[in-house]
């Protein structure tokens, strides 16, 4: 008889509120805690949380993305580390308030990438995306390796052939 082995948690963490983590950040800029002030709908606000062990601490870090309620588009990332010696008070060791951008882990290292967008893009169809890689040493994110990809602009409904003739 065989059995199943039960999942087990990769990691502990302590789930924050974000919205007052955020309010509370002296770095946030208004326009980011204007967009957080209320929830798009019934009580979901536009933030996305993930924990993860990005800067040694013995507890997860919490990465925070703001983003719009109509389109998500990224309004701004952030990385906050608990506090040595507090069990409520949380630093924020990185900030990003540049539009359209999103941060995430790979790896255990913080990966920020940022749409780029031509003159005449719309807000759905960015020209392409910069891809940051920071990791953490001496207290701090330095970034060290960075990418860009320039996206397709065909479409499944773009009926022109190679040579721009239809």
């Amino acid at each position: 008889m065989s059995s199943t082995p039960a999942p087990t948690p990769s990691t502990h963490y302590k789930k924050v509120n974000a919205v007052k983590l955020l309010a509370a950040d002296p770095k946030v800029s208004a326009d980011v805690k204007r967009a957080v002030a209320k929830p798009c709908a019934a009580d979901e606000y536009p933030i996305e949380v993930t924990y993860a062990s990005l800067t040694g601490s013995k507890t997860s870090d919490i990465i925070v993305n703001v983003m719009t309620c109509a389109d998500s588009v990224g309004l701004g990332a952030y990385v906050y580390r608990e506090r040595a010696g507090s069990q409520d008070g949380y630093d924020n060791v990185y900030a990003n308030e540049q539009p359209s951008v999103y941060a995430g882990v790979s790896k255990g290292e913080l990966e920020v990438s940022k749409q780029t967008y031509d003159t005449g893009d719309k807000v759905c169809c960015p020209s392409g995306e910069d891809v940051m890689t920071y990791r953490w040493a001496n207290g701090h994110f330095t970034e060290y390796d960075r990418y860009h990809t320039d996206y397709s602009k065909t479409t499944v409904d773009d009926d022109t052939t190679v040579d721009g003739t239809m």
